[in-house]
């Protein structure tokens, strides 16, 4: 059996689940090992896992320093997924090893499941089909809401935001906008409005969110936001959970001050099971899989391969995360 110098540890439950030629075009350059645990590792078990590592696939766990520093042949963290919050970006630079991440790659399933998520609340298709189901046939025990002629409120205007508005405009919705950088071609074609988070907030019966997390985006959205949407309003969240203040969200919901949620992203993942949103008539929630489409999976595939058998041949890989690591001379392997 041919030996490689290199090993490859993958923590991503969905890498290669529907292409096994991923798996193929690592296995021609390194020795590979996919978790067998369905929920994310431990720290101890991470570092077991990646200490003789050259190359770590990254899920949704978090990588520290400390972590790193247990790591001494790891060039390339390979985040699977257009989100890299998890992994400390400074500690890796210092480290010398390169961070790469799948950007756009899930935007249009991410943006197809925001809407799956309003339609399912808004039209009640969840309890509609439990009702059913259980023998029940009551069609006025499920009024739900149009998305015509209602007002959207897009919070982040990146790749995904983009195309909920282009969602929303086919349903003929009022569209409001909320960046820090504002696409007026965006704003212009969909004849959208940029505003500033108060007046989107007050004026929006949708309110979605798809913006990154970072130090100014956590708990963005708490108790004075939630008290200044409408009351029919409801709140959508297929970003990251810390976004939202999650107790603010449950104190809004109970009291009233907005209609209903529907989040794919918690602020702790997976949510503890007492966690009162989930036993809430008018939540729905899906387990962080709006990115999860075999279309956005295979092409996420292509990407993390292609990336990490750049670095390990000691090429430039596409989608560098810290490129400042390229002049760092702790960079490993790399020509």
């Amino acid at each position: 059996m041919k030996m490689s110098k290199f090993k490859v540890f993958i923590t991503s439950r969905a890498f290669g689940k529907f292409s096994e030629n991923a798996f193929k075009l690592l296995e021609e350059i390194a020795e590979v090992e996919k978790t067998k645990n369905e929920q994310p590792l431990k720290k101890d078990e991470l570092i077991e896992k990646i200490k003789e590592c050259h190359a770590l696939i990254l899920g949704i766990e978090k990588i520290t320093a400390e972590i790193m520093d247990q790591a001494k042949n790891l060039i390339i963290i390979a985040r699977y997924g257009v989100g890299y919050d998890n992994i400390d970006i400074e500690a890796a630079t210092k480290r010398g090893i390169i961070v790469t991440y799948t950007p756009h790659a899930n935007s249009t399933s991410v943006a197809e499941h925001t809407f799956a998520l309003i339609l399912s609340l808004l039209k009640k298709i969840v309890e509609a089909n439990l009702s059913i189901k259980s023998g029940e046939w009551i069609g006025t025990k499920f009024v739900g809401v149009e998305l015509e002629g209602k007002t959207i409120g897009i919070i982040g205007t990146g790749a995904i935001g983009k195309k909920v508005a282009h969602i929303a405009k086919g349903f003929n919705m009022n569209i409001l906008l909320y960046d820090i950088i504002k696409d007026e071609k965006l704003e212009r074609n969909l004849n959208a409005k940029y505003v500033d988070l108060k007046e989107l907030l007050l004026n929006s019966d949708i309110v979605s969110i798809h913006v990154p997390l970072t130090p100014e985006t956590r708990h963005m959205i708490s108790e004075e936001e939630f008290k200044i949407m409408k009351k029919n309003a409801i709140i959508v969240n297929t970003a990251r959970g810390e976004i939202i203040d999650e107790k603010a969200l449950i104190k809004a919901l109970k009291e009233k001050w907005i209609a209903g949620a529907a989040l794919d992203v918690f602020e702790k993942e997976p949510p503890d099971k007492d966690n009162p949103l989930l036993k809430m008539d008018n939540v729905i929630c899906t387990p962080h899989s709006a990115a999860f489409t075999i279309d956005a999976l295979k092409r996420m595939d292509k990407m993390i391969v292609e990336d990490v058998i750049s670095a390990l041949r000691g090429e430039k890989p596409k989608n560098i995360v810290n490129k400042e690591v390229l002049n760092s001379p702790l960079l490993k392997k790399y020509k």
